[in-house]
């Protein structure tokens, strides 16, 4: 038989932490980080763009660098705005009774091993 601890329930939880100053200095990072990767994303894809005109002597080169980089930097803004909000939500794997230790018993453990 395995020991199964139930979860807290939410009316006894201990308080939360409030933030540290580091921590606030960190999610501020993130947060301008996130908004200058977008115009830098799109600076670089101009002028790599303007360089792949001029080298290869072509005309449209620059404005597919444009859209590269506007997508890329795009791609880069949301994946680190949804980790930056996953971080600010509390741990759902510890909540939701499906993490380990949560009570599941594995079928060799119920035939008597």
């Amino acid at each position: 038989m395995v020991a199964f601890n139930r979860p807290i329930p939410e009316n006894r939880r201990p308080a939360k932490k409030q933030p540290s100053g580091l921590s606030l200095y960190v999610q501020a990072e993130k947060m301008l980080q996130i908004a200058f990767v977008l115009p830098c994303a799109l600076v670089i894809g101009w002028v790599l763009g303007a360089w792949g005109d001029r080298a290869l002597h072509q005309s449209w080169m620059t404005i597919a660098g444009v859209i590269l980089g506007c997508v890329s930097g795009l791609v880069f803004v949301v994946r680190m705005a949804l980790n930056a909000e996953k971080d600010m939500k509390p741990d759902a794997a510890k909540s939701s009774g499906t993490a380990a230790g949560s009570g599941d018993v594995k079928d060799s453990e119920n035939r008597g091993a």
